[in-house]
C-alpha cells in the first residue's frame, strides 16, 4: 500500500515498523547509546527504536527531544525514519539539525498511520521537491 505523506524532514528509510500506540518523548524516553525506550511510564518500555521505521501518533515534548533525536542520529541509534499521524516540530528540528551538522538523514513524514502494524516492511521517501510517500508491505 502506498500512502501520500507530508514531508517534514528529507531522506529515505526502509526498515521494519515499530508502531507505538502513544507518543514518545526522546528526552528522558530514549537511551541515546542504544535507542532503547527507557521511559518507565511508556507502554513500549524496553523496545528499541534504532533502525526501525518509528510509527506513532505524535511526539511528546520536551523541546530537548530535538537534541536527543539529533544525537541518536549522529550515533546511529535513531530510527531509519519517523512516521507521525500529526506534525511534531520538535522532532523535525532534531532531524534537520542532524542533517545539517552531521550529514545524516532521518526522514520525518506525516500521514494516516491506520493499518500499519509492528513488523510491517515500510519504506519512507521524500524527494527533492518535498513529495513524500510511505509504502507498506505486510509481514
Amino acid at each position: 500500500m502506498i500512502r501520500r505523506a507530508q514531508a517534514y524532514a528529507p531522506g529515505t528509510g526502509d526498515a521494519l515498523a515499530l508502531v507505538l500506540a502513544e507518543p514518545l518523548s526522546f528526552w528522558g524516553g530514549v537511551d541515546v547509546e542504544t535507542g532503547q525506550i527507557i521511559d518507565r511510564s511508556h507502554a513500549d518500555l524496553g523496545r528499541t527504536v534504532a533502525g526501525t521505521i518509528l510509527v506513532m501518533p505524535g511526539g511528546r515534548g520536551s523541546s530537548s527531544s530535538s537534541a536527543v533525536l539529533a544525537e541518536t542520529i549522529r550515533r546511529g541509534t535513531a530510527p531509519a525514519a519517523i512516521v507521525l499521524a500529526i506534525p511534531d516540530p520538535i522532532l523535525t528540528v532534531g532531524a534537520i539539525v542532524a542533517q545539517t551538522l552531521y550529514g545524516v538523514e532521518c526522514p520525518i513524514v506525516v500521514c494516516d498511520i491506520t493499518g500499519i502494524v509492528t513488523g510491517d516492511r515500510v519504506r519512507v521517501s521524500v524527494d527533492g521537491s518535498g513529495n513524500a510517500q510511505v509504502e507498506t508491505a505486510a509481514r
